[in-house]
């Protein structure tokens, strides 16, 4: 038995990626800066345009969605989050990315069991718990208000 731990504790340390932390943080954190420059580049264009603040920061969330969704359509989208971690996927466009690569990856097996199916596999747990967690914070909200509490 004790051979046997021995050689699988071998295989995984000899299968499982090394990660080397600082460049991965560097990488983040320049990926993930280029998006909110981008985003805000974005925001002063429409604001220039003439919109009010919160209509081109509105605006400017749907061309980031947009631009990662026909990203990760071309594939491209998955190849900086490959590169930039976190700094790539903590984003709203990482978000959209998650949507859409299951969506993509299985559109062979057809509109209703591979995209319907699929699409919300990464984040339907977001999305769930995101709606869960508002909704219980609400209500605390509610309940010390009407205590005055709040």
């Amino acid at each position: 038995m004790e051979v046997n731990k021995k050689a699988y504790e071998a295989y995984v340390k000899q299968v499982t990626p090394v990660h080397k932390r600082w460049p991965g943080l560097i990488k983040a954190f320049f990926v993930g800066g280029i998006i909110c420059t981008l985003g805000q580049l974005v925001t002063t264009l429409f604001m220039n345009a003439g919109l009010e603040k919160e209509a081109a920061s509105a605006w400017t969330t749907l061309v980031l969605i947009a631009a990662s969704v026909i990203l990760t359509g071309f594939n491209i989208y998955p190849k900086i989050v490959k590169f930039g971690g976190a700094g790539a996927l903590v984003p709203i466009t990482g978000f959209a990315n998650s949507v859409v690569a299951p969506a993509v990856e299985f559109k062979a097996e057809g509109q209703v069991f591979g995209i319907g199916c699929k699409i919300f596999t990464i984040a339907g747990p977001v999305i769930l718990y995101g709606i869960l967690s508002s909704w219980i914070l609400g209500i605390i909200a509610y309940v010390l208000k009407a205590f005055q509490m709040l």
